[in-house]
């Protein structure tokens, strides 16, 4: 055991304030200095069910949820089921203990709340201690609590326990709960926290685990995936947003329908996905940015609206925030199933852009490129992220976010413009003109004196009027797909830091990892570990998903002997799109999958690499390698 890093994960019921616990945790290390990283697992209950929140610190950047944990704060479950269901449940109150011993490292720390948990809820509890080398420390957090009057303080007497095992001060933890707690409760927990670091302090440190040292050179914030969006979306003028609540989407929309109305802007709960997408297409065509989204079943539901957009040439940023499916699935756990759906879903060939985040950072960068591109060339751009995603949190430097915000509205014209615009015998303003380079036809808001035009679901005349013809067809069809290619030309066109792929790793590595979206830290570290270990690899993590950066793809696959498609689903669907857009290198191609729910770790990805360069099993539970075409 060494001071490099620490994994604490703490453990109880959904209700029991272990998100908002592990949040102020995490953000009392980050101001310490400490980077940091967090992990969240939780079931699809407002009440009651096993949850925890994995917290990871280091001195040095971590980038993803790493390989196991070493401290474990067990608070038992207080919102547990009637134990009459444990033939199906099991004992839920004790499940935050027996459930996390798999992944506690060797040498790890245990502290459990004995007012809750005892020692014999699980199995063999002793006898794997000793093997493992924990240690275990017993306290009645639950007593400490009631003491106080409020039994949900047990969480801040855990955090004073945890510090004081861990020989961390109390001063960023105390600071951060004067800043957000009530004065109503803010002294009964302080002086919890005091009770519990000293309680601990005298206790024997038989363990060698101590809190990582560090500093930042400039200010950090704490931010999640949804933070990323949702910053991104203001930032970029969004002032309208429609949406229908569907885990793990929700928390952009409850986000920003907070912001909104502080903004000026409107946030609107409809009765159904096909009314949110279809009111914020309204707002759009009305000259206000707007976005909706969903989950995958909701998104489904977006189909329709989506292919009007399409169509009309309306601009729209929708969200698809993936889970477990099909159909309702596993709405807490996440999975990358939703790839094709959201690249293809929709009637017709599909004209839209597709972004998928890797971390929050990215979240951010991203979304902000979705609307520029949308009001550009009018289209819908869709930003497509995991429960994963939504949910983590890592820090970032404030500066990042110190951008310039645009409201504009895109390619629309004034009313001079409007006036020396080509427009038909009939007076109506040719919306849709046959004559774009680059496939974007320049719009009209509606009130503008000579923008008219008709905006319907039909094939249509350059005013907009029912078309047929099919000279015709072709011409706006070949336009409008037009607009794929000037997008991608602008991407490419970008330096390779301002890429939105992500590398890492030698560029003449011998084998090559290919990911998407929330894969990327993972990847990130097992390349790192990998490389350690001496095996020659590098990682390529992909972003643009339509249209598809082919020419870096390309060329990261010809630099490579083999490559690993890494992925969470159990139909390679990314590594479709790969051969789907190249066309070859499918017998370089293997894939790794996982879809149990839980995210890969970075020592799964590096056994899959070595399996793979090896021609061996992988002896990671819950993946799966399938070999190259021909194998």
């Amino acid at each position: 055991m060494t001071d490099e890093e620490l994994v604490w994960r703490i453990a109880g019921g959904s209700g029991d304030g272990i998100d908002s616990t592990s949040q102020n945790f995490a953000k009392a290390l980050m101001r310490s200095g400490l980077d940091v990283f967090t992990h969240r697992h939780y079931p699809s209950r407002i009440r009651g069910g096993h949850t925890y929140v994995e917290v990871r610190a280091a001195s040095e950047r971590v980038a993803a949820r790493g390989d196991g944990y070493n401290c474990l704060l067990a608070l038992g479950d207080s919102f547990a089921r009637n134990e009459r269901d444990g033939a199906i449940y099991e004992d839920e109150r004790a499940k935050p203990l027996y459930e996390n011993l798999d992944d506690l490292r060797e040498g790890g720390i245990i502290i459990y709340d004995e007012g809750l948990l005892s020692e014999d809820d699980a199995e063999d509890f002793q006898a794997r201690a000793d093997a493992n080398e924990w240690h275990v420390y017993p306290v009645d957090l639950r007593g400490m609590a009631r003491e106080q009057g409020r039994e949900v303080m047990r969480n801040t007497a855990g955090v004073g326990v945890t510090c004081a095992l861990l020989e961390y001060d109390l001063e960023p933890i105390e600071e951060l709960m004067s800043e957000r707690m009530k004065e109503s409760v803010l002294e009964a927990n302080l002086e919890i926290l005091d009770s519990a670091h000293e309680l601990a302090s005298a206790f024997e440190f038989t363990h060698d685990l101590r809190m990582p040292t560090g500093s930042h050179e400039e200010e950090q914030v704490l931010v999640s995936g949804s933070n990323g969006i949702t910053f991104a979306a203001i930032d970029s003028g969004c002032r309208f947003i429609a949406g229908y609540p569907m885990t793990p989407w929700t928390e952009v929309f409850t986000l920003m329908s907070q912001y909104l109305p502080d903004l000026g802007g409107i946030a609107e709960q409809v009765e159904d996905e096909i009314a949110a997408a279809a009111l914020a297409l309204g707002a759009s065509h009305a000259g206000t940015k707007a976005m909706s989204g969903s989950s995958g079943g909701g998104f489904a539901l977006m189909s329709e609206p989506l292919g009007l957009a399409e169509m009309t040439e309306t601009p729209v940023v929708l969200l698809e925030a993936m889970r477990a499916g099909p159909s309702t699935g596993m709405p807490t756990k996440t999975e990358q199933g939703d790839l094709e759906h959201v690249l293809y879903t929709s009637q017709g060939d599909s004209n839209r852009v597709v972004f998928a985040p890797g971390n929050a950072a990215e979240a951010y960068e991203q979304t902000r490129d979705a609307f520029d591109f949308a009001y550009e060339y009018g289209l819908p751009a869709i930003v497509v992220y995991d429960q994963k995603l939504s949910g983590e949190l890592l820090n970032v430097p404030a500066s990042f976010f110190d951008r310039e915000p645009n409201s504009s509205l895109g390619d629309v014209l004034d009313e001079t413009e409007i006036a020396a615009a080509a427009h038909h015998h009939s007076g109506k303003f040719e919306r849709y003109s046959h004559d774009s380079e680059t496939g974007a036809a320049s719009r009209s808001i509606p009130g503008q004196k000579g923008g008219r035009y008709l905006a319907s679901g039909n094939e249509h005349h350059p005013t907009g009027h029912i078309s047929e013809d099919r000279e015709n067809r072709v011409i706006q069809m070949d336009r409008r797909m037009r607009k794929l290619d000037s997008i991608r030309t602008e991407l490419d066109e970008r330096e390779k830091a301002a890429s939105n792929q992500a590398y890492a790793g030698p560029d003449d590595a011998e084998y090559g990892i290919l990911t998407w979206g929330s894969n990327q830290g993972t990847v990130e570290e097992a390349t790192a570990a990998l490389l350690e270990d001496g095996h020659s690899v590098k990682a390529l993590s992909v972003s643009d998903l339509m249209p598809f950066p082919e020419a870096e793809v390309t060329t990261f696959l010809e630099s490579v002997d083999s490559a690993l498609v890494v992925e969470m689903n159990a139909s390679a669907q990314f590594k479709r799109l790969i051969q789907g857009e190249l066309g070859r290198f499918g017998p370089k191609l293997h894939s790794l999958l996982k879809y149990n729910g839980e995210p890969f770790e970075p020592r799964e990805i590096a056994d899959g690499l070595a399996s793979m360069a090896n021609g061996a099993e992988v002896s990671s539970d819950g993946t799966r390698l399938l070999g190259a075409a021909g194998d």
